[in-house]
């Protein structure tokens, strides 16, 4: 097993995820691993594993439901199966991956999102077959993908950003015992965190990868490791500098970490490098005092920061390079505030009679 001490925490998550990818192909058809294999330069290793997890989920289905594979160990599939299947079969699969039983009991649900990508990922394994003339048709083509409705983008309101790095804060003196200790440890971290995420629209991913060698308070940057492993200098403003330096100064220098995990920039009371779980938690914790009518996370904060910068900008492209986004029209949907108070001023733009 490769030491953990010598690896950057993107190298050490690729590596994990590898050796779970590969015990997930043990689960599948052999002849799955070659669109694995095909697909490896041009995705990235937690994509290839969702995917996995999701065709897994496809073979069950016709194992359960499909009278021809009833008697089938999902090994004994080939690929000839895939071509026997006809669209009316893909649509029953559509239909039963909106409720279905998981192999350990568990009751599994999907909302548009969910049905979207585990078509996507169908799609993309049939594609491959097809292409590769394993297979004569494509039923997947024949399907109409589930619609996606646009929800509205959740965001901190300015004035409720002031809000939750106040009350981060100040907190505290309501607190008392074991709660009080807790909540005095970790409040110069999670200021840090919380000030970094909404001053740098950093994803959360990006944060908890963060060594203390990645900021540069020289230049007022951090070095991030985008999707795709990218690096990338993001630069930020006094705030976040000053958060920053006084938990790195502060708190954070007072840790011993444990060992692999000495140049983490955030830690986890544990002693270990801070995951995005622990990330999420704590902002939901924080921002359900301050906001609790909105359920906000570490990527409402990376909205609102998106937003914010537009309002200042007015360079949707800008926004866009900032936030590592590959196509402009996704950065589109942060500035959908600014959209709405312009149709706003188009309510009294036009009189109808001259008063």
């Amino acid at each position: 097993m490769p030491n953990a001490k010598n690896k950057t925490y993107h190298e050490q998550t690729e590596i994990d995820y590898t050796i779970r990818l590969r015990e997930i192909l043990k689960t599948l058809p052999p002849f799955a691993k070659d669109f694995f294999r095909a697909i490896e330069p041009t995705s990235s290793i937690r994509t290839r594993m969702n995917y996995a997890y999701d065709i897994r989920v496809f073979f069950h289905f016709l194992m359960e439901n499909n009278p021809i594979y009833s008697k089938y160990s999902i090994t004994q599939f080939t690929v000839a199966d895939l071509d026997d299947l006809e669209p009316v079969d893909i649509e029953e699969y559509m239909e039963y991956l909106k409720v279905y039983r998981r192999e350990d009991d568990e009751v599994m649900t999907n909302g548009e999102k969910g049905l979207a990508r585990k078509m996507s990922a169908l799609r993309s394994f049939y594609a491959y077959y097809h292409k590769h003339q394993y297979i004569s048709h494509n039923p997947t083509l024949l399907v109409d993908m589930p619609k996606q409705h646009e929800k509205a983008i959740i965001r901190l309101d300015s004035d409720e950003v002031a809000l939750l790095l106040d009350h981060v804060e100040s907190c505290g003196e309501f607190l008392s015992g074991q709660a009080r200790r807790y909540y005095e440890k970790t409040k110069e971290r999670d200021l840090a965190i919380l000030t970094l995420l909404l001053g740098t629209g950093i994803r959360v991913s990006e944060c908890v990868g963060l060594d203390i060698t990645d900021v540069d308070f020289k230049n007022d940057g951090v070095t991030v490791t985008r999707k795709g492993g990218n690096q990338m200098v993001v630069y930020f403003g006094d705030e976040v500098e000053s958060a920053l330096m006084k938990y790195i100064e502060g708190s954070r220098k007072a840790v011993d970490p444990l060992p692999g995990h000495e140049n983490a920039l955030f830690l986890s009371t544990q002693r270990r490098r801070m995951g995005v779980q622990a990330v999420e938690n704590m902002v939901k914790k924080y921002a359900r005092q301050v906001t609790p009518n909105k359920k906000i996370t570490p990527h409402k904060l990376r909205s609102t920061y998106g937003t914010s910068l537009y309002k200042e900008t007015g360079d949707i492209y800008l926004v866009a390079d900032v936030l590592g986004h590959k196509d402009v029209n996704t950065t589109k949907k942060h500035y959908a505030a600014i959209d709405e108070n312009r149709r706003r001023q188009a309510a009294s733009a036009v009189r109808l009679r001259e008063p």
